[in-house]
């Protein structure tokens, strides 16, 4: 890495996007004292369009397209992305550099402010939830079918907001974005990742660089976390296989333990009735094959009719 270079962060404008960055840009600064780094706010088609509910989007990259754009016309060097946003097809030329360790994977439930009941399943009978993932209100529905679910979107402060001014529970969020913001104090309970299994990839964050680009993929190695890179690797080729996005319900789970990759998965209806579970395990090295696997065996026990059955119908 030559001193004086300039290395250009391409991110979202969000407070969480904008903490990543930075996070980022810290721990590169770090390693390469001599370079400037610049962060670069990108805004994509997900931000301009948050009139309409995430759930009603088949574009699987409203949040990265516009970055990744940028990436490939040299306007930046690299883009930061929470993983659970980066399609698991990525366009031509483009390739993920590293994947950062990761931030606890489990969801929250965060209860209305004034709500004294800061459990989920604690809610009275009807009451309220709001979530923006069909993953988290499968789950949900297949445990208390008697919840209501309100759809809500936007950032983080966004949805703080609505909550605050509604009459639901709660909702829910993934930890880590309310950890990384300093939120943890609104948190009512942390949820175990048997009772709502997480997104792919989520807590992590994902470093997409050019394909073939070395000087900046041997830049951003500092970054990279094997146990992650690895489990999310996992995660990203059962997702692929399902042919699913960010807004199909599944969820799943990678993680190492004693030198084992296991992997839980999950495909559910969106009322709930329906949910397919599965788990398999094996080595690390091989957690694209064992991804694949458990796509696979998700799809015998059902998962493909399910998952048909929500494509065919309007959301």
């Amino acid at each position: 890495m030559n001193l004086n270079e300039v290395i250009r962060i391409g991110t979202r404008g969000s407070e969480l996007a904008l903490w990543q960055a930075r996070w980022v840009q810290r721990i590169l600064s770090a390693q390469w004292p001599g370079s400037a780094m610049v962060i670069e706010i990108i805004k994509t088609k997900g931000d301009r369009i948050l009139d309409a509910s995430l759930a009603k989007r088949s574009d699987k990259g409203l949040f990265t397209r516009e970055i990744e754009q940028a990436l490939l016309d040299g306007s930046i060097d690299l883009a930061v992305h929470s993983l659970k946003d980066l399609p698991t097809e990525l366009p031509s030329g483009l390739t993920i550099g590293a994947v950062s360790r990761r931030e606890d994977v489990r969801d929250v439930f965060i209860p209305r402010p004034g709500n004294s009941v800061r459990t989920l399943l604690g809610q009275p009978y009807g009451a309220t939830i709001a979530t923006g993932s069909l993953r988290r209100r499968s789950q949900i529905l297949s445990i208390r079918p008697d919840l209501v679910i309100a759809d809500i979107h936007g950032n983080l402060n966004t949805r703080m907001k609505k909550l605050e001014e509604s009459t639901w529970g709660g909702m829910l969020l993934a930890r880590a974005g309310v950890v990384r913001l300093g939120w943890e104090e609104v948190i009512g309970e942390t949820l175990s990742a048997e009772t709502i299994l997480p997104a792919v990839g989520q807590g992590a964050l994902g470093i997409e660089i050019r394909e073939g680009d070395q000087r900046v993929r041997s830049f951003v190695g500092v970054l990279a976390d094997s146990a992650a890179t690895q489990a999310t690797s996992a995660e990203r080729a059962l997702l692929r296989c399902l042919g699913g996005g960010c807004q199909v319900p599944i969820g799943t789970y990678g993680r190492i333990e004693t030198n084992v990759l296991k992997l839980d998965a999950m495909v559910g209806s969106l009322d709930g009735t329906r949910v397919v579970r599965g788990t398999v395990a094996g080595r690390p090295e091989e957690a694209e094959h064992l991804g694949v696997s458990l796509a696979r065996q998700l799809l015998s026990k059902g998962a493909d009719r399910i998952l048909e059955s929500i494509r065919s119908s309007s959301v």
